[in-house]
């Protein structure tokens, strides 16, 4: 882990803008161990974004270090006609990215400001991600988002998260018979999903990571930030994530009209649209164990206390989603082990 170097901040910012910042503003981040600082100069302002983890750095035998994730994605989103921000600067051996300031109008904030135009925005964050996955669904030969993928191992292992976390740690063990057949419904689920065709996936498309920004041509647009962990998965995924934010309280009604908008976009038929709200739902059980997971790991490691508010809200979306899918078995009986 290596120390944000200040001077070398500070030349990144007059090299790319031809002036030294006046000023250096923290900004919000996520969980990551990313920070990001806005770059305030007398011709605008930028973001600067710090990644003190070895990410991108060293490669054997002198050869030149890898391509970040972030910067390899962002550029695929970028030519397949995705809004993200525009890369100003690289400043890669001290961890820095200079990028474009698109504002503080998160899909959250936004909705905080101007909450008439929910529906507005929200609509407009499924249609752009009905139209993005139609543009990226052919990679580049060798890309980094092909080399990894919501495989059963790695949706099992976010099941096992929830098990750990969401239950052991928080004292909530099953018993020895209870433990064994939630390991089966789980591994049967991570088949499941993992088996269902798939395409490009953000795997954060949530209110904090989309920003609405003012489109060229006049309205409102929607701009993906933290899409570095890009990967292939179900088509649904990103829905589940966009409409089951633990931060957002959107009603049964809302979240179908959202799919009805996705489903339009992306020219579903009847048969279609019902095949996309089952998985829908599936992947929401899925994701929402593994959020409630992921939120006690937080706090437990010290990274972040603040989710432990969210536990409850995601447990409840996964309980949501199950009664949703009672004809089922393995969802009635994922249902009776979380009501234990």
């Amino acid at each position: 882990m290596r120390e944000l170097d200040t001077g070398a901040l500070l030349r990144l910012v007059q090299r790319a803008t031809g002036h030294p910042p006046s000023s250096l503003v923290p900004m919000r981040g996520g969980a990551s161990c990313r920070c990001y600082l806005r770059a305030v100069t007398p011709v605008g302002t930028a973001v600067a974004m710090f990644a003190p983890s070895v990410e991108g750095d060293g490669a054997a035998g002198g050869a030149p270090p890898p391509r970040w994730p972030f910067l390899e994605v962002r550029a695929l989103l970028e030519e397949r006609g995705v809004r993200v921000p525009a890369l100003l600067a690289e400043g890669c051996e001290d961890g820095l990215l200079l990028l474009e300031d698109l504002g503080d109008a998160t899909l959250s904030a936004f909705v905080e400001r101007a909450p008439a135009r929910r529906a507005e925005v929200y609509a407009l964050a499924a249609r752009e991600l009905a139209r993005a996955q139609r543009a990226l669904a052919a990679l580049p030969r060798g890309s980094i988002v092909d080399s990894c993928a919501l495989d059963a191992t790695l949706l099992r292992w976010e099941l096992d998260h929830f098990r750990a976390w969401a239950l052991d740690a928080r004292g909530l063990r099953l018993g020895g018979a209870a433990r064994a057949e939630l390991d089966a419904v789980s591994e049967r689920l991570a088949r499941r999903i993992a088996a269902w065709p798939r395409g490009f996936v953000h795997r954060d498309y949530q209110s904090q990571n989309l920003m609405v920004v003012d489109a060229p041509g006049g309205g409102l647009e929607i701009a993906w930030l933290d899409f570095q962990d890009a990967l292939l998965g179900p088509r649904a995924y990103d829905l589940a994530t966009l409409l089951n934010d633990s931060a957002q309280d959107l009603d049964r009604p809302f979240v179908e009209a959202r799919l009805d908008d996705y489903a339009a976009a992306a020219s579903l038929d009847r048969p279609g649209r019902d095949a996309l709200g089952r998985e829908f739902d599936v992947l929401t059980v899925q994701r929402k164990l593994k959020d409630a997971g992921r939120f006690v790991f937080l706090d437990r490691i010290g990274a972040d206390s603040s989710y432990l508010r969210y536990v409850e809200p995601a447990l409840a979306r996964a309980r949501a989603a199950l009664a949703r899918l009672g004809d089922d078995e393995d969802m009635r009986a994922l249902a009776r082990l979380i009501a234990r």
